[in-house]
């Protein structure tokens, strides 16, 4: 399960062991071009999605599924299940952690 960012003030790598794997989590899971479509997506689409992101991809429905399944281990997306399929949506919060710890590796 993943462990979400601690302290907000104190996301500096180096300073807090929870927030450095969490980090690296994210990083990996933005490793590949087709994860940041997914992430890029949702993002544009401003809400849940259900069902619609392997037709974004010219990738099969399983290898989408991998994907999605690592975005959601690293904690970027939340998936709810509504009926035959699932519905992802960003998770915001950690999104802002990421983007807040990237700024403070900024010069």
């Amino acid at each position: 399960m993943i462990q979400p960012f601690q302290d907000p003030e104190d996301q500096l790598p180096g300073s807090n062991e929870t927030n450095i794997v969490a980090f690296a989590r994210i990083c990996k899971a933005l490793g590949h071009p087709a994860r940041v479509r997914i992430v890029e997506h949702l993002r544009s689409m401003d809400q849940c999605i259900c069902g619609k992101i392997v037709d974004i991809l010219p990738l099969a429905q399983s290898t989408v599924s991998q994907h999605l399944k690592c975005l959601k281990n690293a904690g970027l997306i939340q998936g709810n299940v509504e009926g035959p399929r699932t519905c992802y949506c960003l998770n915001k919060e950690v999104l802002e952690q990421f983007r807040q710890m990237v700024d403070k590796l900024t010069l």
